[in-house]
């Protein structure tokens, strides 16, 4: 990990070195990445450079470049940040030297997607709130050693308290929880395939660890909501996590959560109903967690739509006076935008018809919410003038392959014949989410255009088990959960998802099968799916198959009793040509500018470059990516995230590139700005090189 920081020349006056201006994940409570500094700004920002470089060193010589997806913060000079390993640092804001580290793993394999940190304070006390695989951790802001009154001995398990046994279990957060005076409130990112615990929503004493409230994101019997799922769908249903954090309106004392999809992703005929509170933005009472409101925006989710980025807090304009808004992004390119206390929708919503599912067992739901504004942000229609034409046959294989497979438009329900996909599962917009503007009631949003296929089959795990070796068990087992991520040669799709050739060099079968059982990163937990299989998983990646014994009989995965299953055997994959070229014609990534008053848009330009795709003399490719945009008083945009390495500086106002520097690694995260020493700096986190998996912190400043 890479984080780059930009500070101001000119001495600051109105602020001080304990400014905290960035002091909580994405900016502030309301989720609005802006910043009201304006020492950088579109006068200047052609004249930074580098300032301070730290180096991060919790991956070993030769490990595969670490991710980024931190959003640092800043409290009183000094930068909060975790590594791709999920290591937690503390670093001088100004000057880049270390302050101290931990490590949640103990020197444990360990690792996985984090965000960020959680900063709370009473008094003197003053503590970093942050988790590391299934434990969440209250270290001292001093010395980052771990307070030993908080839960047991300094952290809490997150396992206890979900429906399951947490010995059996492993629930994994990723995005950093909010304060409410005492309250830490929590999401987590849980398992999206069968057997997936449900995404509660929990709330911790931030002093003591004690668990203060939950809320069921599947309802229990007798709570609302319940009624849209089958009888007992509480007893095995998962999913319905908040798992890209949430925002609040402190003054109310609403806490407002962006909900995922229930699980299976794709296959819901055990799970027959609306699903409520799948897919939904929901409004709870911050301190008691009662429930206040929702809307939900897919009813029945088949297409992993969850919403992908907090809710931000926003204030439109309506008959001449402010409104306390909520807006939130989707995957599949819309903005919903409500009123804060009511839920009301401030544009018109309408129900439409949808294409309807073809698969045996699966109901899906009729219609599906379509705002009338603001426009999408992203395209949601690909015809067949669509596909690119790099070469004849790269064309004549996308003609074949758009040809064979179902498709009616958005919400075409997976089919075992094939469906495309537009937006994919990786959005429209993803989890770096949207950044206000306050003065102007703008809100930026970056999206992907990344078409993918569904491929369903029906599996009969005892079926395939029958007669098989121990490898032929693995391998049946990494074909149908692994294969559509790291490929059926193990090659993997770099950087999202590693190779897995030269695992038996990297790690030990024991840290492989421990991590594919809690997962990591984007990966889900497996524990459930490998169990009984375990051997088999390790001969396929560790050993060869002349070396394999008889297989004895498979424990199969349940989702209940008698139910059918479904997989989609192509999740998460790009829609290619023969060549490796994207099907879709560009732009693949564009940052949109939208007002929020009358809900139409300011601008919309391209995002990220392609050099080798794009046409001469044509625009620019744009690039898909997860990053989010931050915006300033000083009328800029900063955002990175893109594989052409790059972080950008465009004008607020006109969506005109003002300036761009190359990174030495991709900085897959949402920057951030403050004020340091009298400068006011940006920051954000990059990956890793060959030289330095672990990645930096970098700072940069003006001559």
């Amino acid at each position: 990990m890479l984080i780059f920081a930009f500070a101001g020349l000119v001495a600051y006056q109105t602020r001080t070195e304990d400014d905290r201006t960035w002091s909580i994940y994405k900016a502030d409570n309301e989720s609005t990445s802006y910043s009201k500094l304006s020492q950088i700004n579109t006068k200047n920002v052609t004249q930074l450079q580098p300032a301070w470089t730290f180096a991060l060193k919790d991956m070993k010589e030769g490990a595969r470049s670490g991710s980024s997806e931190c959003n640092p913060i800043i409290v009183d000079g000094v930068m909060y940040a975790t590594s791709a390993k999920h290591w937690v640092y503390a670093v001088d804001a100004e000057t880049g030297e270390k302050i101290w580290s931990f490590d949640p793993f103990d020197g444990a394999e360990g690792g996985g997607v984090s965000r960020g940190v959680t900063y709370y304070e009473e008094g003197n006390d003053k503590r970093i709130l942050v988790t590391g695989g299934d434990k969440l951790f209250a270290l001292d802001t001093k010395t980052g050693k771990p307070i030993s009154s908080f839960g047991k001995g300094g952290y809490v398990n997150l396992n206890v308290g979900l429906r399951d046994d947490p010995e059996t279990i492993s629930v994994i957060p990723t995005s950093p929880g909010i304060v409410f005076k005492n309250l830490l409130i929590m999401g987590a990112e849980v398992s999206e395939l069968y057997g997936a615990q449900p995404g509660y929503i929990r709330a911790y004493n931030c002093i003591t660890g004690k668990l203060e409230w939950t809320f069921h994101t599947i309802p229990l019997p007798g709570e609302p909501g319940y009624e849209t799922w089958p009888k007992d769908a509480y007893k095995y249903a998962g999913g319905v996590n908040d798992w890209s954090g949430m925002s609040l309106d402190l003054k109310r004392g609403i806490v407002f959560l962006a909900l995922g999809s229930p699980s299976y992703d794709y296959y819901g005929a055990d799970r027959t109903g609306k699903n409520l509170y799948g897919n939904s933005v929901v409004a709870l009472d911050a301190a008691t967690g009662k429930y206040i409101w929702h809307y939900q925006t897919i009813h029945h989710d088949l297409w992993d739509y969850d919403l992908p980025a907090p809710p931000n807090l926003v204030t439109v304009k309506r008959d001449g006076k402010d409104l306390d808004a909520v807006a939130q992004i989707t995957k599949h390119g819309f903005v919903f935008v409500f009123n804060r206390e009511t839920g009301e929708p401030l544009f018109p919503i309408e129900e439409r018809k949808v294409p309807v599912s073809h698969i045996p067992g699966e109901k899906s739901w009729p219609t599906q919410p379509f705002p009338l504004k603001p426009k999408p942000f992203a395209r949601q229609l690909f015809r067949e003038q669509d596909l690119t034409h790099y070469s004849e046959a790269g064309h004549d294989s996308l003609v074949k392959k758009y040809r064979s497979m179902r498709y009616e438009g958005l919400f075409t329900p997976p089919d075992l014949k094939g469906t495309l996909m537009l937006p994919g599962s990786r959005g429209g917009a993803e989890w770096g989410g949207a950044a206000y503007d306050p003065g102007t009631s703008v809100l930026f949003v970056k999206s992907n255009d990344s078409p993918e296929i569904e491929s369903m089959q029906k599996m009969d795990e005892e079926k395939e088990a029958k007669d098989q070796t121990v490898f032929e068990q693995g391998k049946s087992v990494y074909m149908t959960y692994c294969a559509t991520c790291h490929g059926k040669d193990k090659n993997g799709d770099e950087p999202n998802y590693p190779s897995l050739v030269s695992l038996k060099s990297r790690m030990t079968k024991e840290a492989a099968l421990d991590k594919i059982k809690k997962g990591g990163g984007k990966m889900p937990a497996f524990a459930s799916i490998v169990k009984g299989k375990e051997k088999g998983i390790i001969a396929f990646l560790y050993e060869k198959e002349q070396n394999s014994l008889k297989a004895t009989k498979l424990e199969t995965m349940q989702t209940k009793a008698g139910a059918d299953k479904y997989l989609n055997l192509t999740a998460y994959g790009h829609f290619r040509d023969i060549d490796g070229n994207p099907a879709l014609t560009p732009p693949w990534g564009t940052l949109s500018a939208i007002n929020l008053t009358t809900g139409d848009y300011e601008w919309q330009v391209p995002l990220g470059n392609n050099e080798k795709l794009q046409e001469k003399g044509g625009p620019e490719t744009g690039q898909e990516g997860s990053a989010g945009p931050i915006a300033t008083a000083g009328g800029l945009i900063f955002i990175s995230g893109t594989n052409d390495k790059k972080l950008r500086a465009f004008e607020k106002s006109t969506g005109k590139l003002l300036w761009q520097t190359v990174l030495p690694g991709v900085a897959n995260a949402t920057a951030c700005t403050y004020m340091a020493g009298g400068k006011q700096y940006v920051a954000l986190s990059v990956g890793g090189n060959k030289e330095n998996p672990s990645g930096f912190i970098m700072a940069f400043k003006l001559p």
